[in-house]
């Protein structure tokens, strides 16, 4: 189904009359989604250990590079190198 073209040839849309825009919101569905469905406790359960492996696995990074960014303490030992002075 075409609409008819306004008799001046022009290719422009036909404007939208207002009282249309404004009763849209009257067309709209009011049926209600249903409600959403609760999660198991072995969901629940999954969930927490998930949340407990990632805070685990930025701590123990955080306490592993901590100590490697460290820049006050020097080596225990100095590097030197093993090449024969004079060569």
């Amino acid at each position: 189904m075409s609409l008819p073209r306004p008799a001046g040839g022009g290719s422009s849309p036909e404007a939208v009359p207002f009282a249309f825009v404004a009763e849209a919101g009257a067309f709209r569905s009011n049926v209600a989604p249903p409600p959403r469905r609760r999660a198991s406790a072995g969901e629940l359960l999954g969930r927490a250990m998930v949340g407990m492996a990632v805070v685990g696995g930025i701590v123990g990074a955080l306490l592993l590079g901590v100590p490697a960014l460290d820049t006050e303490r020097a080596p225990g030992q100095t590097q030197s190198s093993e090449a024969a002075p004079g060569r």
